[in-house]
């Protein structure tokens, strides 16, 4: 793997043909956030926007079948699919529709900032396959969910920060982009990120393949990242691309997931996260996770119905399920 903390210089000096770049929108009863996020898009250099809409009742499917742009194409699924199916058949009409040499992919109520696509693609990104946006609230200040970070199991120096950092409570800043990254100008090489401001190439889309639809939700973004760079992709900090991300501000994760059945997504994912991420110290670093989730029955009100629901998702996860349907999951553990 690369030094994750190694920056290369952008030389924008010497004139190239722009390379395209298409929006991939997922979208769910945000009908005002997504009106700004699709604004922006469109005030940008892109070729096109496809916007997938999970079912929204909030009137956002017939404000999208009024738009005339032809830019954009509007999916509207019979089902919720979830963020991750979401993104998979975007990607998927994104390419078939346009074939661009981009994509870059956020959900409704994320939105780039004036200029961030020209900053962009004014860059030169050889050797680049993706790369993430430096992404912010509203109010300026960085958006922790959307910090992009390395993996400490592919870099023994962090992988011993982070240990050490578990024993204060401060795990995060052993493998997390720091504060200061952000203000820096050179692209940095990392190993994952959100789909927030998250730009792919179009053929390290064709190699890798397309985003993991039957994951529904959570972690499948970081999935995605972790295998374009198993792949040998490069993966890269974009501190000058700017994003907005309007998903209201949260300090501190709560001890208890509500709702319960989101708990079933972010555990049966994150073990399959694990095992990308981890390697041969998977066998190690599984029960550690799985025990940390037992334990976590105590901020519960229905203990048993908790513990239920982890059998399931850890059951799935070490039989690699993941085909069990949402409408189930929901109605087991809504």
């Amino acid at each position: 793997m690369t030094d994750p903390l190694s920056t290369d210089s952008i030389s924008v000096e010497q004139p190239r043909a722009q390379p395209s770049l298409v929006a991939v929108i997922v979208s769910f009863n945000r009908l005002e956030q997504l009106k700004k996020g699709i604004a922006s898009v469109l005030a940008g250099p892109v070729i096109g926007v496809v916007v997938v809409d999970n079912g929204s009742t909030d009137g956002s499917r017939e404000w999208l079948s009024d738009l005339k742009d032809p830019r954009i194409r509007v999916l509207t699924p019979e089902r919720n699919l979830g963020g991750a199916g979401g993104f998979e058949i975007g990607f998927r009409e994104a390419l078939d529709a346009f074939s661009p040499d981009w994509l870059v992919c956020f959900d409704d109520d994320a939105r780039p900032e004036e200029g961030a696509f020209a900053t962009f693609l004014q860059q030169d990104l050889s050797g680049v396959d993706s790369a993430a946006a430096a992404v912010y609230y509203p109010d300026g200040r960085i958006c922790e969910m959307n910090r992009p970070s390395w993996n400490p199991f592919w870099h023994p120096e962090l992988l011993w920060r982070t240990v050490l950092g578990m024993l204060s409570g401060r795990s995060r800043q052993g493998f997390h982009v720091s504060d200061e990254h952000y203000g820096m100008a050179p692209p940095m090489n990392i190993d994952s990120s959100s789909f927030v401001g998250c730009f792919v190439r179009s053929d390290a889309v064709n190699r890798v393949g397309l985003p993991r639809g039957e994951l529904f939700i959570y972690g499948d973004d970081v999935i995605y990242t972790l295998s374009l760079r198993k792949s040998g992709s490069r993966h890269v900090f974009l501190p000058n691309v700017r994003f907005q991300h309007d998903c209201g501000v949260q300090l501190h994760a709560p001890k208890a997931i509500s709702p319960l059945w989101k708990a079933y997504y972010t555990y049966r994912n994150g073990l399959e996260m694990y095992r990308i991420a981890a390697g041969w110290w998977f066998p190690l670093v599984a029960p550690v996770k799985v025990a940390s989730w037992l334990l976590a029955a105590r901020h519960y009100d229905d203990k048993r119905r908790y513990l239920s629901l982890c059998y399931l998702a850890i059951r799935d996860a070490v039989k690699r399920n993941f085909s069990r349907s949402h409408d189930e999951i929901i109605r087991r553990f809504s």
